[in-house]
């Protein structure tokens, strides 16, 4: 898939004031700080798409950004910042809860792990909720520059097989640099193929 176009189209606080549009959308969530932002300027070549920052917290919107005027890439809030007041990450675990669950457009799920930290709990627990309610998703991680080859495979052997005690097939996965570009390229065709056969 080639990006010709991609503008940020809007930022909502719940999912009955998302753009109320027909058109597919590909969403993307992780911890907070997991390199979500830093992904979507890759993907979309466009380095000031999606603001990065070092602080967790950044995106407090469910973010829509229109690409080539045929699909939205959506930003979810992080999920699992400590330092947010209780009654902020309430808010926000409801938003994602009610995108995730009650989005009819929604066609896939990417949740991003870091590659570089041991299996989290929240992570997992966060994957198997997605399992109970049937939401389709793939898992990208993230920052796989880091980490030697031989370190980075030992670490997403290490989550998959946490993820197994739960469940019998796995789900597809990627790898991912935004600093080297890598992933890029896969994650494309992954949408297009979606996007073609929906």
């Amino acid at each position: 898939m080639i990006i010709h176009s991609a503008r940020y189209f809007g930022g909502a606080t719940t999912v009955d004031r998302c753009p109320a549009t027909q058109l597919p959308e590909f969403a993307f969530i992780g911890r907070s700080n997991v390199g979500k932002s830093s992904l979507i300027n890759l993907l979309t070549q466009n380095g000031k798409l999606a603001l990065t920052s070092s602080k967790p917290g950044k995106t407090i919107l469910i973010n829509h950004f229109l690409i080539n005027d045929k699909w939205f890439l959506v930003d979810l809030p992080g999920y699992g910042y400590a330092k947010r007041s209780k009654e902020l990450s309430g808010t926000f675990g409801q938003m994602i809860r009610d995108y995730i669950l009650k989005r009819p457009n929604l066609d896939l799920l990417f949740v991003l792990i870091d590659s570089n930290v041991p299996p989290q709990a929240i992570d997992l627990n966060f994957i198997n909720w997605l399992g109970e309610h049937e939401i389709p998703f793939h898992i990208i991680f993230t920052k796989a520059d880091k980490l030697s080859k031989a370190e980075l495979k030992r670490n997403v052997e290490a989550f998959c097989q946490a993820l197994g005690n739960s469940w019998e097939q796995l789900p597809p996965y990627f790898t991912t640099s935004a600093t080297r570009r890598i992933g890029r390229e896969q994650i494309l065709q992954c949408i297009s193929d979606i996007i073609k056969h929906s």
